[in-house]
């Protein structure tokens, strides 16, 4: 078996390009083989020596390699197929980019957008002092489940206070509903009373008339008799004179005719007493008429008066009763319990703390009812209609959620802050605005009660 030289033992370990690369060099070096010994063993000094000459053959095979390739004309097919197949990429790469930018044109995205949600601040709607606290910060609660309590000591004592007013109330309008059907009765009998004395002084004024007539007849009897007297006096004074008749006859006459005068004075006097007497009693009648008068007209308003008192008792039992309502209201107050389901976050309550009102307690975060504000540009609204479907990503659950267009905002944001710009003023530089539109979840979603608000989405409108 001939010598291995470490020519030819490298050359096995080489790949087959390397092999024949060692055996032309092998091959235009002849003399190279003379350094080893007739035992095939080479000397160490040769080979140290070649060492360096063999690389840079190496390189110069390399490059002559390199060079014949380069000088090698094409295969015609693989021309071919080099040129089918860039052809081909670019189809490929020209169908991507007009079919992206065809999908490009049926949406819309953003990723200003965050989840928007209802933040029921709680609030105390009495002053007073906390007794208890129930929650704790990002606890989940139920509408109706006790959140804080208040000392209600103070609100008893005004609920007491408010009722004892309304009993007594009450017990003042009890009081003066029977006034109401007793004035009525009393006028009733006033009234009746004034006509039967109306119907009695017209009958005694019938009555004085007819005295007054009676006597003024009796008066004329008198004169008459009184005017028969005298002129008998004087015929039977020519007799006496004449001594015709006796002085005593004459006498007689005499005293007939004082009488007759006496009795004309006496008639004159009763038919005057009884003129009076008429006069009286129809001054009486005419009193009597106007006090019936009188009562008719102030009857009703006397019935009217107690209706106002009694109107006036049940207002007070109606103040009284409001009274009593708000002091019960205000005890009510003293239990704070959450009007929504959600989360409890920014507890400011603290057991003994004092508290006014309108202070806030607890926030409510509501997680059923959550939307999102996605904030497009001015130039993505085009298109973009209330009833769009969107597809909601939310970067915090890495997954994808399904909604629609709710509204459409009602102005730009600048325009919704606090302190909008005024492009009146300074140099004007126009800016893309953005608009809030507001996106409703489809409900009964997957993980849909992960949702918090400020979790950022980017929400994409299918422009259908």
């Amino acid at each position: 078996m001939p010598p291995i030289t470490p020519e030819v033992s490298n050359s096995q370990n080489l790949p087959d390009a390397d092999r024949q690369k060692d055996e032309k060099l092998k091959q235009r070096q002849p003399g190279d083989q003379a350094n080893a010994s007739e035992d095939g063993k080479p000397q160490a000094t040769d080979v140290k020596k070649d060492e360096p000459n063999k690389a840079d053959q190496d390189k110069v095979e390399q490059s002559k390699k390199t060079d014949s390739e380069e000088k090698k004309p094409m295969d015609p097919a693989t021309k071919r197929r080099r040129i089918l197949l860039g052809v081909g990429v670019g189809i490929v790469l020209l169908v991507a980019v007009v079919g992206w930018w065809l999908y490009s044109r049926t949406y819309e995205s953003t990723d200003d957008a965050q989840v928007d949600g209802y933040f029921n601040s709680i609030a105390s709607r009495v002053a007073g002092t906390v007794k208890a606290v129930y929650v704790e910060n990002d606890q989940p609660v139920k509408a109706g489940e006790p959140l804080v309590d208040l000392d209600p000591s103070d609100y008893e004592v005004q609920v007491a206070q408010a009722r004892a007013v309304y009993q007594q109330a009450v017990a003042q309008a009890e009081a003066q509903n029977p006034n109401v059907p007793i004035t009525v009765t009393s006028n009733r009998t006033t009234v009746d009373v004034d006509d039967a004395g109306v119907i009695n002084d017209e009958a005694a004024v019938a009555s004085a008339q007819r005295d007054f007539d009676s006597n003024a007849a009796k008066l004329l009897q008198a004169e008459a008799n009184n005017r028969k007297s005298q002129l008998d006096l004087v015929r039977y004074k020519a007799l006496v004179d004449k001594d015709e008749i006796a002085k005593s006859e004459y006498d007689q006459y005499v005293a007939n005719s004082g009488s007759g005068e006496a009795a004309v004075q006496s008639a004159q006097f009763v038919a005057d007493s009884s003129a009076k007497i008429v006069d009286e009693r129809k001054a009486q009648l005419r009193e009597q008429q106007s006090k019936l008068s009188q009562d008719k007209v102030n009857s009703p308003r006397n019935v009217a008066i107690q209706k106002a008192n009694v109107a006036s008792r049940k207002a007070d039992v109606d103040s009284a009763k409001a009274q009593l309502d708000t002091a019960l209201l205000n005890l009510s107050y003293c239990h704070i319990a959450a009007p929504v389901d959600g989360i409890a976050s920014q507890r400011s309550a603290e057991i003994g703390g004092r508290i006014s009102v309108g202070q806030q307690l607890i926030v409510v975060v509501q997680t059923e009812n959550v939307w999102t504000t996605a904030n497009f540009k001015e130039t993505q609204l085009r298109k973009m209609r209330v009833g769009q479907r969107v597809t909601i990503e939310v970067d915090s659950l890495d997954e994808s959620f399904h909604g629609e267009v709710e509204y459409m905002p009602a102005a730009t944001g600048d325009r919704s802050s606090l302190f909008p710009p005024e492009n009146a003023t300074g140099n004007y530089v126009k800016i893309v605005q953005r608009l809030p539109v507001r996106i409703r979840f489809d409900p009964n979603q997957r993980d849909f009660d992960r949702l918090r608000p400020g979790m950022s989405v980017t929400p994409k409108v299918h422009l259908d």
